[in-house]
């Protein structure tokens, strides 16, 4: 590509839409690479009820069709590609994609996490075909039939209270004897008369034939064994950064996550950071929506 970009952003989470926005407003040139749709991880909740303006809650995918049309309305330039390295330079920095190379001054990462896998026999054997890792997704696949939920924080019970309006039954499996959600979901898991727990147990085999019909469960106690039937396993255990086009780059931590200051700054200068993929992120919409708007600022400053 010819033209030099001020900004680029890679990413378009509500991290990357945000940036967006705020740097077309500042009459930035800026073009966002985003390998998917709009929105990121977000897309995938149902109901979003702590997104402040939205007193009833506002779907995922909504949230971020509205911001990705403000953005758009002010300027910001979307292309789709995925990023394959960053390669920084005194005076510029590269983007190569699959779909080309790009130029920039500045670099706001805003690439968001995955979801994490558990790892373990048959996981990927059964994913699409019984394993699954979006309830919103997937849900209605499993009308009248016998799911389990592995996790025990946010995410595990948003999912599970999804799930209980489709499956005959929810179980949700974590390693602890304690939830780590917000106290209001456990409230509304703990009074779903279709949702129940197993605690103290993880699991560590799948099984069946062309579709998942049993997982394996061990005590975390006394290493037991219990097998359980069902048809559809809901993986929430937690997020990986989205960092691997970073490889060359020294601005990570030892987990993947991108190290910045409070003004979304890494070590070097010009490349920022914000989002999901920022060290310490707290993983919430509104605070990948602030650090967007704080890195996009943090860049008008730097391009001066």
């Amino acid at each position: 590509m010819s033209e030099i970009y001020q900004v680029i952003i890679v990413g378009g989470g509500p991290a990357g839409l945000t940036a967006g926005l705020y740097c077309s407003r500042s009459r930035l040139n800026t073009l966002l690479l985003e390998k998917e749709m709009a929105g990121g991880q977000m897309t995938m909740a149902e109901l979003l009820e702590n997104y402040p303006g939205f007193p009833e809650g506002i779907s995922g995918i909504e949230l971020a069709q509205l911001m990705h049309q403000q953005a758009v309305k002010y300027g910001l330039e979307i292309f789709p590609g995925e990023v394959i390295s960053l390669e920084t330079y005194p005076r510029h920095n590269v983007i190569r994609t699959t779909e080309g190379d790009f130029v920039t001054e500045c670099v706001i990462i805003a690439s968001g996490s995955r979801f994490s896998k558990l790892g373990v026999l048959g996981e990927d054997k059964f994913v699409g075909r019984g394993v699954s890792y979006c309830a919103t997704c997937d849900g209605p696949l499993f009308k009248g039939k016998e799911v389990v939920v592995v996790g025990g924080g946010d995410t595990a019970l948003n999912e599970a209270l999804h799930l209980s309006k489709f499956a005959s039954s929810v179980t949700v499996v974590h390693r602890r004897d304690q939830l780590r959600a917000s106290k209001i979901l456990q409230e509304r898991a703990l009074a779903e008369p279709r949702i129940k727990f197993i605690w103290n147990s993880i699991v560590c085999a799948l099984g069946g034939d062309n579709l998942l019909e049993q997982i394996s469960l061990k005590s975390t106690k006394d290493a037991t064994i219990l097998l359980l039937p069902i048809a559809g396993l809901f993986v929430a255990v937690g997020a990986e950064p989205n960092t691997g086009f970073l490889h060359d780059v020294s601005i990570l931590d030892e987990q993947g996550y991108v190290i910045t200051n409070e003004s979304m700054e890494t070590q070097i200068p010009g490349i920022l950071a914000a989002g999901d993929v920022r060290h310490k992120s707290i993983g919430q919409v509104i605070a990948a929506a602030g650090d967007g708007a704080v890195a996009a600022v943090t860049a008008e400053k730097f391009l001066g």
